[in-house]
């Protein structure tokens, strides 16, 4: 199963009995949505609401950190997922915060996942049909994490390679939020970046359609950052979600998976011992 799922071929699947399909939209502070509740008013038939704040650590104070391996398989067999399933995710933004449900499937070993290449916004302007209300609830099921350490580092991960340069940590936010010129969604919080790490605003892989840019543009577009030749490579952003649409595009790239930090901007600029750096 390909990693990108066209909106054609995601319509020729649709009701296969191994497939599960999640919308996974998360709104930022700042926008005033609830992907639940839209979610609720038009979805992709047979669709069921995946919650990163839910798929989550509850005792985290920072937002959606990543579960444990126990709350991810109790949650999983909850909403229907087996180790067998194919599961796409979308969102209704485009290609925003399905990427999150992407690489949490892949963080607990679960390859055959895959992120719906253009949202809802593509599918819908396609004609393609749409379903409104609560869908029933999914059967339960059982299912079983393979937890792989190295999809995912902490904040002390990221001042060691940031320290001995043995990584290079590829920045997802837009330039004035990385650079210090424009503020955060979250109240509070200083805006700027990590030293030594490089920015690619996440919507500079996508086409003018929203769909994700083909594997020669992404990796012209990695090199241009430095990401050709650096040892390994680190996603960040302001709360570990659009980290992950570098993580898919460098993937689609062909360079090395990079490793989301999970704690991204939010964390280390809400630590008093971290530098911050501007412009």
């Amino acid at each position: 199963m390909d990693n990108l799922v066209s909106t054609e071929w995601l319509a020729e699947h649709l009701g296969a009995p191994d497939l599960l399909v999640f919308d996974t939209t998360k709104y930022l502070p700042n926008e005033p949505f609830d992907g639940a509740t839209k979610f609720v008013e038009a979805h992709i038939p047979g669709a069921h609401f995946f919650d990163v704040d839910v798929v989550a650590d509850p005792d985290a104070t920072l937002p959606h950190m990543i579960p444990s391996a126990a709350r991810f398989e109790k949650l999983m067999g909850a909403m229907g997922v087996t180790n067998a399933s194919r599961v796409v995710f979308y969102d209704q933004k485009g290609l925003q915060s399905s990427a999150r449900g992407w690489w949490l499937m892949r963080l607990f070993g679960h390859e055959k996942a895959a992120v719906l290449d253009g949202g809802l916004p593509k599918w819908q302007r396609e004609g393609r049909p749409v379903a409104s209300g609560a869908p029933a609830a999914p059967k339960p099921t059982t299912y079983v994490a393979d937890f792989v350490a190295g999809r995912v580092m902490g904040i002390g991960d990221v001042k060691r390679v940031l320290a001995d340069k043995s990584a290079l940590v590829l920045d997802a936010r837009a330039a004035g939020r990385f650079k210090g010129t424009a503020p955060e969604p979250r109240p509070g919080l200083p805006s700027g970046h990590m030293p030594g790490a490089a920015n690619i605003p996440f919507n500079e892989l996508f086409a003018a359609d929203g769909t994700m840019l083909p594997p020669d543009a992404l990796r012209a577009r990695f090199a241009a950052a430095g990401a050709e030749g650096a040892p390994a490579l680190v996603t960040s952003c302001g709360t570990g979600v659009t980290a992950c649409i570098l993580t898919l595009g460098a993937v689609r790239a062909g360079l090395p998976e990079p490793a989301v930090y999970d704690g991204s901007w939010t964390e280390w600029a809400s630590r008093p011992e971290t530098v911050k750096a501007t412009a």
